[in-house]
């Protein structure tokens, strides 16, 4: 210690004594805290407004190359960690100053090389190249709005695009000041953070992809536009908005519930009624089969926007329909995908038509084993093809194993048929749209399913046979033998239509379309029979 601090320690112990000079060290370490306290606040803004800065300073290619696919497997092929199979979804990431965005080389990183994990995803699937040419459409510029968020070495992104593609959708849902104009089908979005250009999505407002009847769905273009003068509004609406097409496959009894009602649901369901229904290709037929549904789903009028030439203005718009996201899943809702399932859209359907049975009742009691209900029985008739020519005689079969039997089919008038469908334990009928009421069969109940010859396996898995789990249902098939067909008489036993129908389905869906149009079923009682009985043998289980 020098004579200098010496001289300073003499002068503290006279002035103060050993207590006071305590309290003085104390109060200038305190006094030092709030001093670096108050520099960080006064110059934070200053120092968190870099980083965003220097993202939104990327030039344009840089930002394309940011183009995330972030469900690319493909059915049958890839498969995601939670056994899950995906199809497409595009969207491009834009760092936005609308939010805090923290900079960092390996976030860039990420994104830019999920590019090179879809080449490979299109390089070794197995899928034909016609698919993969649908698949790997280019698509338009989509802005996203995305936020990180950083704890040391740690960073969890959370990004929520506003326009996306999947493998049967496209769908864009935009926040703030939007407006739309009907007669040129556009979707202006007034938005205020940057991106590299004026953004343009086509969309067709129809959950589902491919075929002639996509002709049928009016394409609407989406712009985000940063700054614009948009048209003045006409209409101001204080709810939300979804816009949807009812074209397509429309008034086919399975497209309306795959490709319409169930994805409107989802899309809708969150809002609680409190949404404005927007319908491009105005299909009144569609609209009175399903006015329960529609009523059910939004507490406001339809307005009909093709024919409209003022500008609606909304806060929020949905433009499409939310969809399962693997390619070859119909009438299914994945709840790890949706806040929703196929329990909830069936509980909906009980509630809109009035349904009064949510499961199959007891065939019998343990008090009374001797007090037996017979279970009820629908078989499904058509009028056109792929009808029963002897359903009076499985009607007859089915009442000697103990069945009540009715033989009805189903017609436009979806609330008187989704009674009769719902007050039955077991539903009968030849593959075909028909086998769709099953939606209204209270859980625990039977399909059967009868599949008419012509390699119909794959479409009887895909479209009744999956579905029916999802729905709490027993599921049997009956695969019909040449005999019990009607091109057996018309074509012959040889002919390659009866023979190997494989073949013809390689010469194309017109080839194929002989077994869906031309046949009729003649069921074989004797063959038939035993899955009858074991129908039976379901519902006796569900005795308590």
């Amino acid at each position: 210690m020098t004579e200098k601090d010496l001289h300073c320690d003499t002068i503290l112990a006279r002035s103060f004594s050993r207590n006071e000079q305590k309290r003085l060290g104390y109060g200038a370490f305190i006094a030092s805290l709030l001093f670096v306290f108050t520099l960080c606040t006064i110059f934070k803004p200053y120092l968190s407004a870099l980083p965003p800065i220097v993202e939104l300073q990327l030039p344009v290619n840089a930002g394309l190359r940011m183009l995330r696919i972030t469900e690319t497997q493909k059915p049958q092929a890839y498969k995601s960690s939670n056994n899950a199979t995906y199809g497409d979804s595009e969207n491009l990431t834009i760092p936005t100053d609308q939010i805090n965005i923290t900079s960092n080389a390996t976030t860039l990183q990420k994104l830019i090389s999920s590019e090179d994990h879809v080449r490979s995803v299109f390089k070794n699937t197995g899928l034909p190249k016609s698919r993969l040419d649908s698949f790997n459409s280019t698509t338009n510029t989509t802005i996203s709005k995305e936020q990180v968020i950083t704890d040391g070495n740690k960073m969890e992104k959370t990004i929520k695009p506003i326009c996306k593609k999947l493998a049967r959708t496209e769908i864009c849902e935009l926040n703030g000041d939007v407006r739309i104009h009907g007669k040129s089908a556009t979707v202006h979005a007034a938005i205020a953070f940057a991106f590299p250009a004026n953004s343009t999505w086509h969309i067709k407002p129809y959950a589902r992809k491919g075929g002639a009847a996509m002709d049928r769905v009016r394409e609407w273009t989406v712009k985000l536009e940063q700054n614009a003068d948009l048209s003045r509004c006409v209409r101001n609406h204080s709810v939300p908005a979804i816009l949807f097409s009812l074209g397509g496959y429309s008034m086919n009894n399975f497209h309306d519930f795959t490709d319409i009602v169930i994805p409107l649901y989802t899309t809708a369901r969150r809002f609680n009624g409190e949404v404005q229904f927007l319908v491009t290709n105005k299909n009144q037929p569609w609209i009175n089969k399903f006015k329960e549904v529609l009523r059910s789903l939004s507490n406001h009028d339809l307005i009909y926007i093709d024919e409209e030439d003022e500008t609606h203005c909304f806060t929020t718009v949905v433009v499409g329909l939310n969809r399962h996201p693997e390619y070859y899943k119909e009438l299914t809702i994945d709840p790890s995908y949706s806040e929703y399932s196929m329990s909830d859209f069936r509980r909906f359907l009980r509630d809109a038509y009035s349904l009064r049975n949510a499961a199959v009742r007891p065939v019998t009691t343990r008090k009374n084993q001797q007090r037996r209900r017979r279970p009820r029985m629908l078989i499904l008739a058509r009028g056109r093809s792929r009808a029963f020519t002897n359903a009076g005689e499985i009607a007859r079969a089915a009442r000697r194993i103990g069945f009540k039997v009715a033989v009805a089919e189903a017609s436009g008038d979806v609330a008187s048929f989704a009674q009769i469908v719902n007050s039955c334990d077991v539903m009968l009928g030849v593959h075909g749209a028909g086998l769709t009421n099953m939606v209204f069969l209270p859980e625990n109940a039977a399909v059967i399913q009868i599949l008419p010859i012509g390699g119909f396996e794959w479409l009887a898995k895909t479209d009744f046979e999956e579905p029916s789990k999802g729905m709490d249902l027993r599921y049997l098939e009956y695969k019909i033998a040449a005999e019990e067909s009607t091109l057996l008489r018309r074509y012959g036993r040889d002919h390659e239509i009866v023979r190997d129908s494989s073949a013809v389905g390689r010469r194309g869906w017109e080839m194929l379309s002989v077994y869906l149009v031309q046949q009729n079923v003649t069921v074989n009682i004797n063959r038939f029979k035993p899955v009858l009985v074991k129908a039976f043998e379901l519902l006796q289980m569900q005795s308590v």
